[in-house]
This record gives C-alpha cells, structure tokens and sequence, in this order.
C-alpha cells in the first residue's frame, strides 16, 4: 500500500503556530474537493499510524484523532480512528469517522481523565498531568457525507473526541492541567487507563 500524499510527521503543525489557537471556521456542504481530500488524508494518517510496521516505515507517532488545524487548516473538522479493545477482533474499532462541525450538546457531571495523562501530535513535549474532561458526552456532528450524527459516548473515546474538539476551538490538552497541581483530579473523576 503506497501512499501518495501521506500526511507525515512534518506535515503536522507544532505547538506555538497561531493556527492551533484560532478559533476554526464551520465547514459547508457539499464538501470542496479539497476538503474531502483532507478527510481522507487525516483519517489515513490515523490508520497507517496504528499499523506498526507502516508507522515505523514511515516515522510516524501513533494517534487516535487527528483535527485539521493540526496539519495547518482552520476548518471544523477531525478524523476520529478509537481502535476495538477486542484484542481477538480488532477489525471494529470503537469509533471512527470524520467529525465535521461537531457540537457536545450534552455532557455528564461526572469528570473522566486518563490516568497516562494525554499526549498530543502537536506537542513535542510530554506535559505531564491529569486533564479532567467530561466522562460521557452527547456529540453531534455532520459526515464528510453531510448526514447528520448524534451519538452517545463515554470514557476513551469521550475524551478522544472532546481533545479533538478541543483542537476546532483553540485550546490544547495542557490548558486543562491544574498548574498548581498536575496530578490533582476533581474528586469523583473516572479514571480511565
């Protein structure tokens, strides 16, 4: 499988680019060429990277979500790939899909953090802490189709989605980091491994 334009480690933008601060602008259907391109190529990127030997082939580092102002695109859009936590059928992940305009329309009480902390293809560094999100969420979201999603989900892929979010209106994971005390999560937290 050779790619023709794979998205690679320096096609993505680093943290300190203005365009990873900006708020994205909504998407209009139908989708441009370009656009469908750009969901094609981030959601490829998800697949290649989560493959070892491609990733390895290509010096890649491994994600789960992929938003495109992180390869330089100020557009609401992101590709979503939470592989299946069936290690005997890992042919069904658990959410994939491009995400365009998503919208949290609701979200549970109850904060959900990973206990590894979060990590991000835009940030060299390891910044180190607890990143209290929502444990469930409510998304609704438009395909590169233009249908339109509403979907439940909880704990990883919750998170997933909401760092992805997170990626459309300028704010990065560490921005959700107690300063005082990274490791300091609200009291009845989800801890998610």
């Amino acid at each position: 499988m050779e790619m023709n334009a794979l998205i690679l480690m320096k096609d993505i933008v680093r943290d300190g680019d203005p365009v990873l601060r900006k708020q994205a602008a909504k998407v209009t259907f139908p989708l441009s060429e370009e656009d469908k391109k750009l969901a094609a190529d981030m959601m490829e990127y998800l697949v290649v990277s989560q493959t070892p030997e491609l990733c390895e082939k290509y010096k890649l580092r491994a994600g789960v979500g992929l938003a495109a102002p992180q390869v330089g695109v100020s557009e609401q859009m992101a590709a979503v790939l939470v592989p299946s936590e069936d290690d005997e059928d890992d042919s069904k992940p658990v959410f994939k899909d491009v995400i365009i305009n998503p919208v949290i329309v609701s979200e549970s009480v109850q904060p959900g953090a990973l206990t590894e902390g979060e990590g991000c293809l835009s940030v060299d560094e390891d910044v180190a802490g607890y990143v209290p999100r929502h444990d469930r969420i409510t998304l609704t979201y438009q395909d590169v189709d233009g249908q339109d999603h509403k979907i439940r989900l909880k704990h990883y892929p919750a998170i997933v989605c909401q760092h992805e979010i997170d990626h459309l209106h300028g704010t990065l994971f560490y921005d959700h980091i107690n300063k005082d005390n990274p490791f300091k999560a609200p009291e009845d937290t989800v801890m998610l491994s």
